[in-house]
């Protein structure tokens, strides 16, 4: 994630914290960083006004103040476009779909300007057919599910080790095109720069997925191919 993004995941950590706190090594844990950037956090977000007070002692840590009035949606692009998918997953006609709509417009509407245009670019390159096609589907490593989100919201490519039909493994670099969701799978529709062609890797066969420091050109959703009739963009 982003600085902006984790300032925002900071926050929300200290928020659910209440009034006991936490501390810096566990929030370095939870959000993959150093204890370093942690304080560097901390520090910015005081500077921006939220009333954050450090507890000093062996149980001491950071705590945010009870009278801290915080926005009541305060959303990252990745987190509005992660809203976007749940909701998309909710089949038309099915209880509080028509409460869905209206909820992800007004989470939508909670983005400022270039956060919304980031949700847009993200949302655009994450497809889902509606959920009455699909059966009961198999579980998908959740650190490779995070490495594909940060590859296609970062724009870096992807070094896969991938299982194919018949249990053949293969190591790939890949600059991912669309996440797809079909036929009961999720599906990494990406350029591989092994093949030089656009490929579909199925999400719960990718055995490893790690971010490289190499970013690339996303190539246009067109060259994914025909979508399903019923497929569409989640927002």
């Amino acid at each position: 994630m982003n600085r902006t993004e984790r300032l925002y995941a900071v926050a929300e950590e200290l928020r659910r914290a209440g009034r006991q706190g936490t501390t810096g090594p566990l929030l370095a844990r939870r959000l993959e960083v150093s204890e370093r950037t942690i304080k560097r956090d901390i520090s910015a977000l005081q500077q921006a006004g939220l009333p954050i007070w450090a507890q000093a002692g062996p149980g001491g840590g950071y705590v945010l103040d009870e009278v801290a009035s915080l926005p009541p949606v305060n959303f990252s692009p990745s987190q509005a476009v992660a809203v976007a998918v749940a909701l998309a997953t909710l089949p038309e006609g099915s209880p509080f779909s028509a409460d869905a709509r209206a909820a992800q417009g007004k989470v939508w509407d909670a983005l400022g300007g270039s956060d919304r245009e980031r949700a847009q670019r993200l949302a655009a390159r994450v497809w889902s057919r509606p959920p009455e096609a699909a059966g009961r589907e198999p579980h998908a490593d959740p650190t490779v599910l995070r490495a594909l989100e940060q590859s296609l919201a970062s724009e870096r490519v992807l070094a896969i080790r991938y299982l194919d039909g018949a249990g053949t493994e293969s190591s790939r670099r890949v600059e991912p095109v669309i996440l797809a969701h079909t036929g009961a799978h999720w599906y990494l529709v990406a350029w591989c720069q092994l093949r030089l062609a656009i490929r579909w890797f199925r999400v719960d066969r990718i055995a490893r997925a790690d971010l490289t420091s190499e970013s690339y050109v996303p190539r246009p959703v067109a060259e994914a191919g025909e979508p399903p009739a019923e497929a569409a963009p989640v927002a």
